[in-house]
This record gives structure tokens, C-alpha cells and sequence, in this order.
């Protein structure tokens, strides 16, 4: 059996359907009942925890398999990123109680970095269950194709607003349909130690070429313009953002290269979702 948290998601949902598709037994680690009764009526057992609950992340991960991570997303943080540190301390305890058979942890693109940006919450988790007398995966992806969903209703008048610059730079892009079917290949692998797995989509992705692809799917010309710096802080905090300085760093640091994969390009995995695939999914959704 494997434990998935973060199931009531997209990463995490479709880790465990691909998981129940290839005959796997699956634990749904969930905190609203009400959410997790879909994957009861899947078949799938379901335990009750939430995340920053040792005790009862514990029961859920114990006897288990394998257990996927997925620390809760916090796109605005208080300064030293108490909300998801609580969350890793949470983890790493019950992962140490229950020693289950080997661990599958979300992470991202760019872990690595030494300068402090939003993505700095997945490096300390990183940090936290690195020494794990457990089989660790850190899986690794890039940016999400998923994002552009934000840009739907500009992209419908023609424009794609852009904080990512140069438009014409790609960088690694990759839908979450592939970082959830890794995530279910990585858990029925078997390694030693800890180890990193990168993640991309079929190609690099530009500003310019998201431009394109909602062109295609939205049936007009859509121009990609660059957001100038000098305004993001002020455009942050008027969206309701306390502590927008994470985020603006964390789009600096693809702008300026430092948050890139680790590994060599001939290492990196591949997906298999086009960026275009995933637009015409976010817009038919939206209609």
C-alpha cells in the first residue's frame, strides 16, 4: 500500500490514479472527510491527518509501502517560513516513527539555490528528510504549464502579461499529469539512499510560446508583454500578498538563471503533456 498525500490535488491525484491504474493498493491522507469520501469510494483507504500533525500523519503513513510528500502549498509566507516549517518538522517526525518503505517528496526545480526565495520552503524540506535512514526520491520538477491558468482571461483579450523575461528565454515547463505519473513510476522503483529526479516537459517554454499556444486554443492573436520589476511589488500587495519579496525572488531567480535543474541536461526526465494540451484542458474548464 501507498500513502499519498496531497491526493485531494492535481500532483497528488493523479500520482494515486496512476497508481490504482497499475493495480497498486492506495492510502488517501487527507483532512477534509468530505474530500477524501471520493477516494473511499475509489477503493482506496483513507486516513484522516492534518499535516502538521505528527501523530496522526504517523498512523497514516504506517504499514505502508511507500509514502508520496507533498508539502501544502504557502504562496505567501511570513518571514522565515513558519507555516510550512511546522509542516516539514510534522513530516519528518512521523516519517522516522513510521518507517515505512521508502519516501517520494515533492521538491522543485531549483532546491539547490542559496538564495532565499518562495521555493526556499522545499529546500529545507529537502534539508529535513535528506539524512532519513529511509529510501528518499526527490523529485524535482519545473515550473508548472498549470500556472498559465491565471492568464486565461487576459489571453481571451490578447495579451499574456508576463513576470518571466526575456520572452523569448525557455525554461523548463511541465504539467502536472506528468509530475503525477512519476511520482507513481518513482514510488515502484527500488533504490538505496537518497536521490534527485528532475523533471520537464517535452521542450523548453518561452513567454513568447505560451503566447502562441493560447493563440491556438483561444482562436486570436495573444501578444506576450513583459511586467516591468519596478511594479511587481506594488501589483503583489495590491492582489493581497503581505510578503510578496519570496515570490519576487523566486521569478528573479528564473529570470537571472540561479533557479535552473541541478543535473546535467542528459539526465533530466522527460514528459510527455504538450504545453497546448494543457491550455485547451484550463480553457475549456473555464468556459
Amino acid at each position: 500500500m501507498f500513502a499519498i498525500t496531497g491526493i485531494t490535488g492535481k500532483v497528488g491525484g493523479g500520482t494515486a490514479r496512476a497508481l490504482l491504474a497499475a493495480g497498486r493498493t492506495v492510502r488517501a491522507v487527507a483532512r477534509d472527510p468530505a474530500r477524501a469520501s471520493a477516494w473511499r469510494e475509489r477503493g482506496c483507504d483513507v486516513a484522516l491527518a492534518d499535516m502538521s500533525d505528527a501523530g496522526a500523519l504517523a498512523r497514516a503513513f504506517s504499514g505502508t509501502e511507500g509514502v508520496f510528500v507533498l508539502l501544502p502549498p504557502v504562496f505567501d509566507p511570513s518571514p522565515g517560513f513558519p507555516e510550512s516549517g511546522a509542516v516539514v518538522s510534522a513530516v519528518r517526525e512521523a516519517l522516522l516513527a513510521a518507517r515505512p518503505g521508502k519516501v517520494v517528496c515533492l521538491s522543485t526545480i531549483g532546491a539547490q539555490a542559496t538564495q532565499e526565495n518562495l521555493l526556499t520552503q522545499l529546500t529545507r524540506l529537502e534539508q529535513a528528510l535528506g539524512d532519513l535512514p529511509i529510501p528518499v526520491t526527490f523529485l524535482r520538477p519545473g515550473w508548472f504549464m498549470e500556472n498559465a491558468e491565471w492568464d486565461i482571461p487576459s489571453a481571451r483579450e490578447g495579451r499574456l502579461p508576463s513576470f518571466l523575461q526575456p520572452l523569448d528565454r525557455g525554461i523548463p515547463m511541465v504539467a502536472t499529469a506528468d509530475v503525477g505519473r512519476v511520482a507513481a513510476e518513482l514510488l515502484q522503483e527500488t533504490w538505496s539512499g537518497t536521490r534527485v529526479v528532475e523533471l520537464e516537459g517535452p521542450s523548453r517554454v518561452a513567454p513568447n510560446d505560451i503566447a502562441a499556444a493560447f493563440a491556438n486554443v483561444v482562436g486570436r492573436p495573444v501578444r506576450a508583454e513583459a511586467v516591468p520589476r519596478d511594479t511587481w511589488e506594488t501589483l503583489f500587495r495590491s492582489q493581497g500578498m503581505r510578503h510578496p519579496e519570496p515570490r519576487m525572488r523566486m521569478i528573479d531567480g528564473f529570470n537571472e538563471g540561479w533557479i535552473d535543474f541541478e543535473g546535467r541536461p542528459d539526465s533530466v526526465r522527460k514528459g510527455e503533456v504538450t504545453l497546448e494540451t494543457v491550455l485547451k484542458e484550463l480553457v475549456a474548464r473555464a468556459e
